[in-house]
């Protein structure tokens, strides 16, 4: 029997925890994280599901195996690499409730092909949801998937990541690494009306390429947030203290 809860694998949701105890502090950079018959035994899964986990982060750069001793955390500079800057926004997750308004599949635009690898008017697979909360509309989210992964952009749930949880587990290629860059724009007609803008307003855009730990882009994913609605964070290490005294 697969190890696995809903659609996501196992595997996935250790490295999730791990990752998130990495993050939040509680494991630092050099900190030996647990061994594979410590998660095998707490998680209540077997070691190959186990080390399948550690490896996942392993491929993400976010820990190291020595030979004979363990897996421990990377140095925090490379932990930080991918992960300047970031944008703060109402999350997804949080969201009252999620609207599925496309699912089709369309020749895809210059920048969806190009941030998604493929050829120019490849066919690509289209999936967008409106996100509301008490206030209102929260964001817009649009994902693109290569044409070959028709299936996701299918999926009748209105869970945002659903999808993308779906695609991981049909085609066995986990997330592993995410680009995102962040900028503002004029709302589009469509956007206005989907975010009840009233008339033209300047939008937060949110642009995220997930890709595996070969590099393949596996989503492209476009999150447009109504004025207000976001901010944006800077965390990064200078190349030494005295720097500022200079």
């Amino acid at each position: 029997m697969a190890e696995s809860s809903g659609a996501v694998p196992k595997y996935l949701r250790i490295a999730g925890h791990l990752r998130e105890l990495i993050e939040r502090g509680e494991l630092a950079p050099g900190d030996e994280v647990p061994s594979e018959r410590e998660l095998a035994a707490r998680w209540k899964v077997a070691r190959p599901t186990a080390a399948k986990a550690l490896d996942a982060l392993r491929q993400e750069g976010i820990v190291r195996s020595r030979q004979g001793s363990g897996t421990y955390v990377t140095e925090r500079s490379a932990l930080m690499r991918e992960r300047a800057p970031r944008y703060e926004a109402r999350s997804a997750a949080a969201a009252e409730s999620v609207t599925v308004l496309v699912t089709e599949v369309v020749e895809g635009p210059q920048e969806v092909t190009d941030a998604l690898g493929l050829s120019a008017a490849s066919a690509v697979s289209i999936r967008k949801l409106l996100c509301a909360g008490t206030s209102g509309p929260a964001m817009l989210i649009t994902c693109w998937f290569p044409g070959v992964n028709t299936e996701a952009a299918d999926r009748s749930d209105s869970v945002p990541g659903g999808a993308s949880e779906y695609l991981e587990v049909a085609i066995r290629r986990a997330t592993a690494m995410v680009r995102e860059s962040v900028g503002a724009r004029l709302a589009t007609h469509d956007e206005r009306r989907h975010l009840e803008l009233a008339g033209p307003a300047a939008v937060l855009v949110v642009h995220r390429v997930a890709l595996d730990a070969r590099g393949v882009a596996l989503e492209y994913r476009e999150i447009v947030h109504p004025p207000g609605s976001g901010t944006i964070r800077q965390e990064y290490f200078t190349s030494s203290a005295a720097d500022f005294r200079r």
